[in-house]
């Protein structure tokens, strides 16, 4: 986009622009402040370009705006003053270096280390002007939680999370000048745990120290403005440490915290013993960059009461928090005799009435208390987090006389997550499908822990690229996941372009499985690099995300997928395909009735004419015609080799015939329709019950949809028996399931090693929710313009979606009346535009061409009966059997 002349008159705008004015103070005392006015023509409004110089280290700059009307040319009142400021952007930037201990704290080389305290005290001169910039720049070779004069540096959990550490570390700024002393002594004291970077990762008892093995710190402090005396502090030799009193904190077994080795005072107070406190040691700075995340941080974000209070038949005492959650304990009140030991076991189901830990596998997930005999006040875990909804209490019963465990007043529950922005919110008639959508909704809250992880419960908890690939499009609509999706796959582009040959991703991001896990060319997870980008481009308009991620794009189609004579895959390898077939068994998860290398075709065929869009989007002109033309190609091949002329499918299977038709494989609409019509033959022949996997689950209801075969998709949807949707919900489940039957009828658990209660991947069926029975999707990248288009179906007579777009809030509902009376309300936000497609419309006639509507609110009235064709009727030897059993029914 061109930037104007600031002297350009606003009469030259025409019917639309904006102007900004940038407002820059002076970076020292020599120099003037600026000030400047861009006008920009046009009505673009989201991602606009930074209009200025860029701004150094450090700076900040004022920002507002004004916009001039399509209806008139007097411009708009300006906003609010918005304040921006640059963080470090040199390595040259650091003075600090990394410190930790100058000897062994009790550790064992070979097992966990024990978290370390930091301290240093410091005087604040009266001549330093605290309030005009008191920043701190802080990360460590771990976690950490910091505290200024007793007081914590902000609420971040887990920081500064989990990345690539040998190539990307995070660190934070913290403005904290609120809890300076301005005239006098201040302590600033830092606890590190080791967090990801040192723990055990990774399952079959994993690794440790996969990052290394002692923990750092690593603090710039910097008090004062440009034209005023400054404050420097930074890490280094003139640092103390001690051994924390969490004796052990690990991210799968969990937390000690021994009271008797506590410290009072260490965080506040001006002065230690310094018999207790020993010296550091300077570490070498980190290889990798040194960077300010776009993602949000880690917080908590709910806290949960207890909802029952059950003694099992072994007599043991659980807390029940009536829903699967992610996060840790927070003990009220603790009161025991000294070296009292109170340990609390988290799980997410019960078995047989005790607590359910088999799925966990090597992972321990216990914190305990030793107790110093003093009372212990809103304890809580730092440096771990737990999957669970029950949690085992050894060593304190509702029986205690020197303090009961009492339901109401003794335990909560505090949630973590990546405290990402809620975007998106579905809700319908049908209670049951609300809960489903709230499932997946939770599911994914808990897996959004600094990385999008698979589970996080067991001995894994890993950001594996597959289950991210498909559920993306639901990310994206429930939150706001630009910053934090964008920062994994920055880790993906270098740990795929760096450490792994030939351009395959690894399969998991971070890559702990190196050296364990074989890196073999795989579709659908190693499909993430492009897919992912691609979903949030389509979100959020942004380009920049393709750029970043275009390297990685091109090295993956280019060099890391094995091809065969054909140029589609090299049949010869296997592939995860269809995972978690439901006919799969427990011990055998791969093995899916529809063939690997005909999931992996199709999907290879589908990025490579995504690719060629990318790198038209992008400018790579050349690309864009190589990859147009390579996609052309090897549509005619896959055709020739998998597609009958009929339309049929060498892969006779719902997975097979849903992404052929949701991928455009067909070469004509004959051809389709027929695939489209045997694809319904199957789910009637199924009885309605999910067939799919991996691969298929998110796609078979859109396929269904898209031809024409809305009620069977509903029908679906609505399905009771095992395996379904509901079924989950049936057996009482707040979360969404790794396996369609992780909790067997009887109650008892899958017997399969892996069987996690909180899976997001399964509950990406709610995209299908989002933009087909809601009926809002995009058109142009970022929801410029989107697709109202709602297909009524079932039992459910009214539903509804609200979605904040980068332009503003979507929001639309439907419902019916008086059997056919379709009613539909539509709010279109500002400088966007919307495709009005009515029910009858849609099923009528593919190709119709809708109504097109500006921002505003907007109704519309027609004719549409949701209960026609319903419900439709299962197929094969099942039916003909309850057709009998009902004809001979009164004769005995």
């Amino acid at each position: 986009m061109a930037i104007r002349a600031p002297g350009w008159h606003a009469a030259e705008l025409g019917t639309a622009g904006y102007e900004i004015e940038v407002d820059r103070p002076a970076a020292s005392a020599a120099e003037e402040r600026g000030r400047g006015r861009y006008r920009v023509p046009g009505s673009a409004s989201v991602l606009v370009p930074w209009p200025s110089t860029p701004l150094r280290s450090r700076e900040q700059a004022r920002v507002r705006v004004r916009a001039f009307s399509n209806m008139k040319l007097e411009p708009t009142g300006w906003s609010p003053w918005t304040l921006v400021e640059c963080a470090l952007l040199e390595r040259g930037d650091w003075s600090a270096r990394p410190i930790t201990s100058a000897r062994p704290l009790d550790s064992d080389v070979a097992g966990p280390l024990r978290p370390i305290r930091f301290r240093r005290t410091f005087t604040v001169s009266p001549d330093v002007a605290v309030a005009a910039r008191s920043r701190l720049y802080i990360t460590s070779l771990g976690v950490y939680k910091a505290f200024v004069n007793g007081r914590p540096v902000g609420d971040h959990c887990m920081a500064p999370g989990w990345t690539s550490y040998h190539h990307r570390l995070n660190y934070q700024v913290f403005d904290i000048a609120p809890l300076l002393n301005p005239s006098g002594d201040n302590v600033i004291a830092v606890e590190v745990g080791e967090g990801w970077y040192a723990t055990r990762l990774g399952f079959s008892g994993g690794r440790r120290h996969i990052y290394g093995n002692e923990l750092g710190l690593l603090v710039q402090l910097e008090i004062g403005g440009p034209d005023t005396e400054r404050l420097v502090l930074v890490s280094d030799k003139s640092w103390s440490c001690n051994a924390s009193a969490i004796t052990r904190s690990e991210i799968y077994d969990g937390e000690v915290y021994d009271a008797r080795e506590e410290c009072p005072g260490w965080k506040e107070a001006p002065e230690q013993n310094h018999q207790t406190w020993h010296a550091v040691r300077e570490l070498p700075m980190p290889q990798a960059e040194l960077v300010a995340p776009d993602a949000p941080p880690v917080r908590v974000t709910e806290v949960i009461k207890p909802v029952a209070l059950i003694i099992t038949p072994t007599g043991k005492t659980v807390i029940d928090f009536g829903q699967n959650l992610v996060g840790r304990l927070l003990v009220r009140s603790l009161h025991k005799p000294r070296g009292h030991e109170v340990t609390f076991t988290h799980a997410e189901v019960l078995e047989n009435g005790e607590l359910g830990i088999r799925p966990l596998r090597h992972a321990r997930c216990a914190d305990t208390i030793v107790s110093s005999g003093e009372p212990l006040q809103n304890w809580s875990p730092q440096f771990t987090f737990h999957g669970f909804r029950y949690v085992q209490v050894d060593g304190w019963s509702p029986e205690d006389s020197d303090g009961p465990l009492l339901l109401d007043t003794s335990l909560c529950a505090l949630v973590l997550q990546t405290d990402l922005v809620r975007t998106g919110y579905f809700s319908c008639s049908h209670a049951k499908v609300n809960q489903l959508h709230e499932n997946a909704w939770r599911s994914m809250r808990g897996n959004f822990l600094s990385i999008p992880t698979d589970c996080p419960q067991r001995d894994e908890r890993l950001g594996w690229t597959g289950d991210l690939q498909v559920f993306a499009p639901s990310a994206n609509f429930l939150y706001n996941t630009a910053g934090m999706l964008s920062d994994w796959l920055k880790d993906l582009a270098v740990e795929q372009l760096k450490d792994v040959a030939d351009g395959v991703p690894p399969f998991a991001v971070p890559n702990v499985l190196h050296g364990i896990f074989p890196v073999v060319p795989q579709a659908v997870w190693d499909d993430a690099t492009i897919l992912i980008p691609w979903a949030l481009y389509r979100s959020y308009g942004d380009v920049g995300i393709l750029r970043q991620q275009y390297p990685s794009m091109v090295a993956w189609l280019d060099r890391g997928v094995r091809r065969g004579p054909d140029r589609l895959w090299d049949s010869q390898l296997w592939q995860l395909g269809d995972w978690l077939d439901p006919t799969a068994p427990p011990d055998q998860p791969g093995a899916s009735r529809t063939s690997g290398s005909l999931v992996a075709d199709m999907y290879l065929v589908h990025v490579t004419s995504v690719l060629a869009k990318i790198s038209d989007i992008v400018g790579e002109v050349k690309d864009a015609r190589r990859y147009a033309a390579d996609s052309q190609q090897l549509m005619s091949t896959f055709r020739a080799k998998y597609i009958a002329p009929s339309g049929l499918l060498v892969g006779d299977t719902q997975t097979a015939l849903s992404l052929a038709l949701v991928f455009d494989l067909h070469e004509t609409r004959e051809q389709a329709s027929r695939a489209a019509e045997r694809l319904a033959e199957l789910v009637q022949f199924a009885r309605f019950r999910v067939s799919t996997g991996f691969a298929g689950t998110p796609v078979i209801t859109h396929a269904l949809t898209k031809s024409g075969y809305h009620q069977m998709a509903y029908r679906m949807l609505l399905e009771k028996n095992r395996p379904s949707w509901m079924y989950p919900i049936s057996m009482g489940a707040t979360t969404v399931w790794e396996r369609w039957d992780s909790m067997l009828p009887d109650g008892s658990i899958n017997p399969g090693e892996m069987t996690s209660f909180n899976h997001y991947a399964l509950g990406s069926v709610i995209n299908w929710l989002h933009e087909c029975v809601a009926g809002v999707s995009p058109l142009e990248p970022g929801w410029k313009t989107f697709r109202a288009a709602p297909i009524p179906g079932g039992t459910i007579d009214h539903a509804e979606a609200s979605y904040e777009t980068p332009y503003g809030r979507v929001e639309c509902h439907w419902s019916i009346r008086d059997g056919d009376h379709f009613e539909l309300s539509l709010l279109v936000p500002a400088n966007s535009r919307a495709l009005v497609i009515m029910p009858h419309e849609r099923t009528q006639d593919p190709d119709v061409s809708g109504k097109w509507v500006g921002s505003g609110r907007h109704r519309f009235q027609s004719r549409w009966d949701h209960l026609a064709q319903w419900s439709p009727k299962p197929l094969g030897l099942q039916k003909h059997l309850e057709e009998a059993s009902n004809s001979w029914e009164g004769y005995f």
